[in-house]
């Protein structure tokens, strides 16, 4: 592991854990067994939901993964040579204690010079487009799935974890009710932030924005809380869209090469912001702080640019209030650490830019702290607040 010298304290935004077999069902009331189980296909583990065999994740128990930042020289600088998935990852490994224990985590976190991080699940990503017709469904393994985390990541019955992991719980939105149900329940256990999937909302009347107005109650009940919503990227539904271009399987297959998915890959997160305003959430609660996770930045300076035109031509569709100005305010991004920082800051402000390193996941940075490398000649104020002062002050730690 190579020291970095660092001059302030590191919170990073994105870390994952890994989930055991029973995390979605180990608290999954009855009359829904069987409705997650794992199977046997040609030697390997698959998960089946509600009879269907996924292959949304390849390896869903994670006994055996890609290593950490294994796909960094990728992401930096393509694939020139045409090598496969298999030759990008590399070798694979034996997952570590520190995947799926706190304790042992912390221990790592300490080599990896990282104070605090924001703790996402992993395999909760497949949950809500697979029981999209199910919103009942939905609620009960999202809650079990909580539970799970606050016994496995949590201490004393709280989601943060030696002031230093703040596992993020999940909360989903079909039902408002059971939403906000979800929401007082997670936050009574200590949660400081949310998940809430970059999509339209599945329920008893089909898909819309989680934006509108039917969902007031529930982001007044946020505000309420000061809790900070983070949007990781995640299924967000839009493979629907590509298979009927490309005409194939309705699953997202997110290691499988796909160049026409790949030309179209930030709609899901460009058209969930541009909801935000365009369906008026963040002009009525102002106060909302969103945080989104693991979805770049390549997208932000377009979609700014045409939210200013329309707003040119349609002012009162957003009640007469400046779109960009308003995502400004309440919007903070958590950009690649390939992309151009200096950039983002210029576009948004250095104060709602957060540093996030996806580790241990292949996509991301094997050792963290060399995120420092990518700002080092911004002035260190603004580096400071890019890695761990801005989060620290969401979450007011």
């Amino acid at each position: 592991m190579t020291e970095v010298e660092l001059p302030y304290q590191l919170f990073d935004a994105d870390n994952h854990l890994y989930e055991t077999k029973d995390a979605l069902t180990r608290y999954l009331p009855k009359e829904y067994e069987g409705t997650i189980q794992y199977v046997e296909i040609k030697g390997r583990t698959k998960i089946a939901v509600l009879g269907q065999i996924s292959e949304y994740i390849p390896n869903p128990t994670f006994d055996v993964v890609a290593r950490p930042g294994a796909m960094e020289e990728y992401f930096k600088h393509g694939n020139p040579e045409g090598k496969s998935r298999r030759e990008i990852f590399g070798e694979p490994m034996r997952a570590i204690e520190a995947f799926r224990d706190p304790v042992e985590r912390l221990k790592v976190m300490d080599n990896l010079q990282l104070q605090r991080a924001l703790m996402f699940p992993t395999l909760a990503s497949l949950v809500e487009e697979r029981m999209r017709h199910h919103p009942d469904l939905i609620h009960a393994v999202i809650h079990s799935l909580n539970q799970w985390m606050l016994e496995t990541w949590g201490q004393d019955g709280n989601y943060v974890h030696s002031g230093r992991i703040f596992t993020v719980p999940v909360v989903s939105l079909p039902i408002v009710e059971k939403a906000i149900a979800e929401l007082d329940w997670v936050v009574e256990h200590g949660a400081k932030a949310i998940l809430v999937r970059p999509a339209p909302v599945p329920g008893l009347r089909g898909m819309r924005s989680f934006a509108l107005p039917e969902f007031d109650p529930f982001w007044k009940r946020v505000v309420e809380h000061d809790v900070l919503v983070t949007m990781h990227s995640s299924d967000s539904g839009y493979s629907r869209f590509d298979a009927e271009w490309d005409g194939n399987s309705l699953e997202m297959l997110p290691f499988k090469t796909n160049t026409f998915a790949m030309t179209n890959q930030w709609r899901p997160v460009t058209d969930a912001v541009a909801s935000w305003v365009c369906h008026g959430a963040l002009n009525r609660f102002p106060e909302l702080k969103v945080a989104v996770i693991e979805n770049g930045s390549s997208w932000l300076e377009p979609l700014l640019q045409q939210l200013s035109d329309v707003y040119k031509k349609a002012p009162e569709g957003f009640g007469f209030q400046d779109p960009v100005e308003t995502l400004k305010r309440s919007l903070y991004v958590s950009p690649f650490w390939e992309e151009d920082l200096q950039r983002l800051s210029n576009t948004i402000g250095a104060d709602h830019v957060l540093f996030g390193s996806d580790w241990p996941h292949p996509e991301g940075l094997a050792e963290p702290a060399r995120y420092i490398n990518e700002i080092k000649d911004m002035p260190l104020a603004d580096q400071a607040k890019i890695m761990g002062g801005n989060l620290a002050r969401l979450l007011k730690v």
